[in-house]
């Protein structure tokens, strides 16, 4: 059994490398073409290789589903406590880190303020956080395809909690693309009046948009305006924790001589 499966594990590399031929395979696993075929044919129904069409075989979509799977099961927690931290001793104010998970944006991580604010801020770790009437829920969706956008608000229903909610799709949308724009959102009493924040987005390796870092306080504590001028900090931790997960951006375009 053991010998079994380490002449799998040395198939999957072999395809992952180059396309490979069932005499290919058989030659260098020094096994009889059939045995070599079986192996083959059990790691092609687990989508792990795949068979073309002029006969050989390549990597699989399975292995590429578990490659994602691992890397969402990676504990940001673990790779972000540090930058929250210095985050927020850097401000003074309340650190959230909140990550997707399934249809729901959830608080995984919070470094309280000591100042008044941090007795007054209804958030909590495993809590999950309005998705529409928030600075962190409204970043992720910013960053998302249309279609997993579309997907996640389907199971919504828009509740104007305050004035200043975007309690519908087409005012949601619009506040989506300015967030877009320019890499960062603000929750401006949104879902709790007294409660200011701006966040910015995490990216994967994968550059894709799996969390959001967020710095809140109560509006007597802290204005909007005054949570905006601390955006340079908290992007400056995006990026880092981001690089703590293997996301790395493309470099600037070199200015053009004149």
């Amino acid at each position: 059994m053991a010998q079994s499966i380490q002449r799998a594990i040395n198939l999957i590399r072999l395809v992952a490398e180059h396309p490979l031929t069932l005499s290919e395979a058989s030659d260098v696993l020094g096994v009889h073409k059939s045995t070599a075929l079986r192996i083959l044919q059990t790691l092609e129904a687990a989508r792990f290789v795949r068979k073309t069409g002029a006969g050989t075989y390549v990597f699989g979509s399975g292995l590429i589903e578990l490659s994602e799977l691992a890397l969402g099961s990676m504990d940001l927690r673990q790779f972000a406590s540090a930058y929250l931290r210095v985050l927020q001793r850097q401000t003074g104010h309340t650190v959230h880190l909140a990550q997707l998970t399934g249809d729901e944006i959830v608080y995984v991580d919070k470094v309280d303020s000591p100042a008044f604010d941090a007795v007054k801020l209804p958030s909590r770790i495993g809590r999950a956080v309005s998705i529409y009437a928030s600075a962190v829920g409204k970043v992720i969706l910013a960053h998302l395809s249309q279609e997993e956008r579309d997907r996640l608000l389907s199971h919504v229903t828009f509740e104007p909690y305050t004035s200043t909610t975007f309690a519908d799709r087409e005012s949601l949308d619009a506040e989506l693309t300015r967030v877009a724009e320019r890499g960062w959102a603000i929750d401006d009493g949104e879902h709790d009046a007294y409660v200011m924040c701006v966040a910015a987005p995490i990216r994967d390796s994968r550059g894709q948009v799996i969390a959001a870092v967020s710095l809140t306080a109560i509006e007597v504590i802290a204005s909007l305006d005054q949570l905006k001028e601390k955006v340079p900090l908290l992007l400056e931790t995006s990026a880092l924790i981001s690089q703590e997960l293997g996301f790395t951006p493309e470099p600037s375009p070199a200015p053009s001589a004149s």
